[in-house]
């Protein structure tokens, strides 16, 4: 995921972040006509940036796609430190994706 993105502003249970590099590999083989970012790599973003090892995916509902170059907001809700509710939207905060995963 090198060079796929950048934090652009860090909250207690929010990172927004921007995808940086439309040439980058994961664009070239997902949809190289209409490049976007691709279900997993959505979830591995988060896991990712809070250094979480997931065990097991409980939920996922993908509602929009990604494009490269887009801004997206993970909003992230805990109840136990071990159950994890992501809610990505968009900047104008349209909802785009949601799941939910132990770690």
């Amino acid at each position: 995921m090198k060079n796929l993105f950048k934090i652009l502003e860090k909250k207690e249970d929010e990172y927004i972040i921007e995808l940086t590099n439309k040439d980058h590999e994961v664009f070239k083989a997902h949809f190289p006509d209409n490049k976007l970012l691709p279900a997993f790599l959505q979830i591995d973003i988060i896991a990712n940036i809070l250094e979480h090892k997931i065990k097991r995916i409980q939920k996922a509902k993908f509602l929009s796609i990604i494009k490269p170059n887009d801004k997206i907001k993970y909003c992230i809700h805990t109840n136990d430190n071990n159950s994890y509710k992501i809610v990505i939207k968009g900047l104008l905060n349209n909802k785009i994706s949601e799941f939910t995963y132990e770690i």
